[in-house]
């Protein structure tokens, strides 16, 4: 096997340093307040339903995952086991545009169910915000920044990523306010994997 080049070496770190430098640069300008709100919005719902596409949906999957570690009832909207979304539920959505189709259709039924909706975009005055009942903006890019001024990263990648790095914070922040240990977490984890 090939070791890899000095300059590939040289960009590759280079770009993990750029890649970091943006999250710190984000996570300076995210509004705690308002991100605090859906530690409050989890731990009042009966159920909570999670809803992207893409890599979006890839890391709200995860989260509620965490989520069940924890003893939350959690559901990906889509799969085969999730139940009906019904008042006292939350909706929890990401669409970096605000735009995503599906996931506005998601957030209208839940809605017209009773349930809160909570989002994460990149813009305040979208569709998927006005819907929703929280709305937890991530300074990133969305997957239409072509000029790359606010991220040097692929489309929305930096939202992306954003998303599971705040999603994880907020899973960290409830674990630490619920006092149960790691053991009596891992006794929820998958065992038939």
């Amino acid at each position: 096997m090939e070791t890899g080049s000095s300059d590939s070496i040289v960009v590759l770190k280079d770009n993990l340093k750029m890649i970091l430098e943006e999250h710190v640069r984000l996570i300076n300008n995210l509004e705690y307040e308002e991100l605090s709100l859906l530690l409050d919005y989890i731990r009042q719902a009966n159920n909570v339903f999670v809803k992207g596409v893409g890599r979006s949906g890839l890391a709200l999957s995860g989260f509620a995952m965490r989520l069940i570690h924890l003893g939350f009832r959690a559901s990906i909207v889509g799969e085969i086991t999730a139940p009906a979304i019904s008042d006292g539920d939350l909706l929890v959505v990401a669409s970096g545009s605000g735009s995503t189709h599906s996931v506005i259709k998601a957030a209208q039924k839940a809605k017209e169910q009773g349930a809160k909706v909570v989002c994460y975009t990149t813009d305040a005055g979208s569709e998927l915000s006005k819907i929703s009942d929280l709305t937890l903006v991530l300074p990133a890019a969305s997957k239409y920044d072509y000029e790359q001024e606010v991220s040097k990263q692929y489309a929305g990648t930096l939202f992306e990523q954003a998303l599971l790095l705040v999603c994880d914070a907020v899973f960290h922040t409830l674990w630490q306010t619920s006092k149960q240990d790691a053991q009596m977490m891992l006794k929820r984890h998958a065992n038939l994997e």
